[in-house]
């Protein structure tokens, strides 16, 4: 194609764009809001311009968008009478004030309300024309210098729409005002939303005073659900920080919003049933909890304790919807009760406004009174309206004033604005209407405006543009005729100290299926004094088993994380929960083993004595006179000292006794050993004599025998003395062969002293078997050196047997091992050495002859 055949399309082109360009130039000087205009559905004029923002319908039919053509308005649906009932509130402060002589004398205030729709697109959509305006307007620039049309913005009522419109008119500093359910604690960042004030408090409070109650009633294993919006998103995280500080546990956390799918709420339908907890911590809009409460209702999914927020815990519309009882027995907190005098009757007396076939005023009107402005032939069964009805004895959502508490946010929230006008205007009698109004200015005064409203509520905003916080603890309580009264059981007050925020009243709770006990909500049982938590692997910290404490370690408090060990001289007892102390063990004179050991060492005794006794009354017998009668009485009272020794390892030890028993038993048995010495040397000598030409029986005869048996003692003596100065006995408490008990015994101070005594003695011990021995064959009547022999065979064997088991007995048996190894020596001795004796002397008296004694006998074997 040439450029000649293609220029007249080019030069349309060029029309076009002429025409564009004369007809922006033709519009510059004039100001034009783009789109199409915003339509109010209540408007009142006024001196001074309020803007409203409610949720008329919570819904609005789905559109399929071409991107062909300008998207249609959104068709709303779904009609909410609770925020028509907030609109009347404002309306009915506004009228309040425009009526009084002290607030804003001969200045009337007016008021612009649109729908949202439920909408957070049209929440800012319709904010934006509050500022605005819809109407063109002429400018000599491209500058469009213009007063806002509101000087302050009531509404959205909740989070979320409240969030994106407080971003939208913050940097207009256009005050947003008294959001009666926007909660949501990051709407007290001012850096994010500088403009934004209400008149309820902030769930940062709430989230942590909803915490405190879950953990009041020991519930640490909850689930928890929420609106998938900023209100349920924020303020669900705050409960659960406070709550894992407090030692609660989540066994699930799932969020949703009402326009979910079917299938995302069945899933949460889902993990409730199949959940463990049986306590669900909600932070749900009213409208969000109704949706799921049908899908609970319509699976019979009952049983489980609800704790609810203040968008819900006192809603009387929600508590109709409850067809199953699903919620009864719900516990929660909500905003302290209310009553502006004068609003009831002001609702109930709602006249028309508008025309009777026209606006959002005649669709309440017939859905209030169940009737339709103009029959058709499909409405037959409907009356017709009249526009005079009246509420009287008229029951629904709209005549219920339960939500006065909210009622009462939105009235403070308007008086805020005129108080602030007020001051602003500086009225008096009169105002100052030349002001010239700028919403910084008004901004500002709100933030500093304090003032006590008809009802005695202190009105004033904190630095985060929040009021004090304040709840109440409802308690939904089942009645007869079906109904749900909200019942008042504590309050929460964030202003008072952390240990008296909290205050439940002495009343009756009735709780889930209409119990009157406590719901238990735990993953485990709490663990009882004497056991220690473990947590199970892979579980929350409040999923745990229940250890019992090690011996000797105890836990006296519920759920404790450890046992603490008990004092070395304390022991657990067997429930593990408190330390007694130990059982003081030692050789005693009352146990059965003290007993029978005391009565062989006095058996000991006397049978030694009656040997003495004996062998006095037959000292000038033969045998007697033969047999060395001053060593053998001498060896009797060593004996008698051996066997009474014994005695002192009886008994609780203490420093003298120590020191006593290990010295008294070297000395005695070293006096002993060195009698049966001297005896055995005796024999020989007297053997040795008879050979001619010796002289030995002058060598060893009495002196040399005492002689040698005390300096053989003196020795031992001596070792004593020295044992005692270095490092004497002395009593210990031995905590180490015994756990639960306390072995009391006699430490030996010097080991060195010890085995030298006991060395000292078994050195004697081997003198006298080595010397009895040799004397064993010698050729007399009555070889006494064979029972000697005997005697120190006994005695050695006793003494290396006592070595191994008195190392290796514990406790008090190691005395007890001692002590028979005295008694078995000393028995040993006397038995082998004098009981032949007696009995020759007592039973054969006709052996017990000089000629006997000097006869000769054939050696025997051994």
């Amino acid at each position: 194609m040439t450029f000649t055949q293609r220029w007249p399309e080019q030069g349309w082109a060029l029309l076009q764009l002429l025409l564009v360009a004369s007809f922006s130039q033709a519009e510059e000087n004039e100001c034009r809001r783009r789109g199409d205009p915003e339509t109010p559905q209540l408007v009142k004029k006024g001196d001074i311009m309020l803007g409203g923002l409610f949720s008329f319908h919570t819904n609005w039919k789905e559109r399929q968008d071409t991107y062909k053509k300008n998207p249609q308005p959104l068709q709303c649906m779904s009609l909410n009478f609770r925020e028509f009932q907030l609109a009347q509130a404002l309306r009915f402060a506004i009228e309040e004030i425009n009526n009084r002589t002290d607030l804003l004398p001969d200045v009337s205030l007016g008021y612009i309300i649109y729908d949202t729709c439920g909408s957070i697109a049209r929440s800012v959509r319709v904010a934006l024309a509050l500022v605005n305006g819809n109407e063109a307007l002429a400018s000599p620039s491209k500058v469009c210098p213009r007063p806002a049309q509101v000087q302050a913005i009531m509404g959205e009522t909740s989070s979320s729409p409240s969030s994106a419109i407080a971003s939208a008119v913050g940097p207009l500093h256009i005050p947003l005002v008294n959001q009666p359910l926007s909660t949501c604690a990051c709407l007290s960042d001012k850096t994010k939303y500088p403009s934004f004030l209400r008149t309820i408090p902030s769930d940062y409070y709430q989230s942590r005073a909803l915490a405190h109650l879950v953990k009041h009633f020991g519930w640490t294993w909850i689930g928890a659900v929420r609106s998938n919006e900023d209100y349920g998103n924020n303020g669900m995280a705050t409960f659960i920080e406070t709550a894992q500080q407090l030692g609660i546990c989540l066994e699930y956390s799932v969020s949703f919003f009402r326009t979910d799918p079917v299938d995302k709420l069945q899933h949460i339908i889902d993990i409730i049933r199949t959940s463990t907890s049986k306590v669900i911590v909600t932070f749900l809009s009213h409208m969000d909890l109704d949706v799921l409460l049908h899908l609970l209702s319509n699976q019979n999914l009952s049983g489980y304790q609800w704790v609810g927020t203040e968008a819900w815990i006192f809603d009387s519309q929600t508590a109709a919807g409850d067809k199953n009882r699903i919620l009864d027995g719900a516990i929660g907190l909500s905003i302290p009760k209310a009553q502006v005098s004068g609003l009831r009757e002001f609702m109930m007396d709602v006249q028309p406004f508008n025309s009777s076939n026209d606006g959002l005023f005649t669709e309440f009107w017939e859905a209030l009174f169940s009737c339709t402005f103009k029959l058709s032939q499909s409405e037959e069964t409907q009356r017709e309206c009249t526009g005079h009805e009246v509420l009287t004895g008229v029951e629904n959502g709209f005549t219920d004033m339960s939500l006065m508490p909210i009622f009462n946010n939105v009235y403070k929230g308007v008086y805020a604005v005129a108080h602030a006008l007020h001051d602003i205007l500086r009225c008096n009698n009169t105002c100052n209407t030349s002001v010239t109004l700028n919403p910084s200015t008004i901004l500002q005064n709100i933030q500093d405006i304090y003032f006590t409203t008809k009802q005695g509520d202190e009105v004033y905003f904190n630095k985060n543009g929040d009021p004090a916080a304040k709840y109440e603890i409802i308690n939904w309580q089942p009645r007869v005729n079906g109904h749900v009264q909200f019942v008042t059981v504590g309050l929460y007050d964030a202003s008072l100290p952390a240990d008296k925020q909290m205050n439940l009243y002495n009343k009756t709770l009735i709780w889930t299926q209409n119990s009157q006990q406590v719901p238990v909500s735990v993953c485990s049982e709490k663990c009882p004094p004497g056991t220690l938590k473990v947590l199970q692997k892979g579980k929350p910290v409040c999923c745990y088993d229940c250890i019992r404490c090690a011996e000797g370690a105890i836990s006296n408090v519920t759920d404790s994380v450890t046992c603490l060990s008990c004092p070395l001289e304390s022991w657990s007892n067997e429930r593990r929960d408190a330390c007694v102390t130990k059982e003081a063990e030692f050789l005693s004179y009352e146990g059965i083993m003290g007993s029978l050991l005391t009565a062989a060492s006095l058996f000991g005794a006397c049978l030694t004595a009656a040997v003495a006794f004996i062998f006095f009354r037959y000292r000038k017998t033969p045998l007697v006179r033969a047999n060395n009668s001053e060593l053998s009485f001498l060896l009797l009272f060593s004996l008698t000292l051996c066997f009474l020794c014994s005695l002192t390892f009886i008994g609780r030890p203490s420093e003298w006794s120590c020191m006593l028993r290990h010295t008294a038993f070297g000395i005695t048995f070293v006096l002993c050993i060195s009698c049966v010495l001297g005896k055995t040397m005796v024999v020989l000598m007297a053997f040795k004599a008879t050979l001619p030409g010796t002289n030995i029986t002058k060598m060893f005869g009495p002196t040399q025998q005492r002689l040698s048996v005390l300096g053989f003692t003196f020795i031992q003596l001596i070792i004593c003395i020295l044992w005692l100065t270095v490092s004497p006995p002395f009593p210990s408490k031995n905590f180490k062969e015994f756990k639960d008990k306390i072995i009391l015994e006699c430490s030996l101070g010097s080991a060195v002293g010890f085995w030298s005594v006991l060395g000292y003695i078994g050195l004697l011990a081997t003198l006298c078997f080595v010397f009895a021995f040799l004397a064993r064959k010698l050729p007399d009547n009555f070889n006494e050196a064979k029972f000697i022999t005997f005697s120190m065979l006994i005695f050695c064997a006793v003494w290396i047997t006592f070595i191994p088991a008195y190392v290796s007995s514990p406790g008090k048996y190691s005395v007890a091992v001692e002590i028979f190894a005295i008694l078995a020596s000393s028995f040993g001795l006397l038995i082998c050495i004098f009981i032949p004796k007696c009995y020759i002397v007592l039973l054969r008296p006709e052996r017990n002859t000089k000629k006997n004694m000097m006869g000769r006998g054939t050696p025997k074997a051994f």
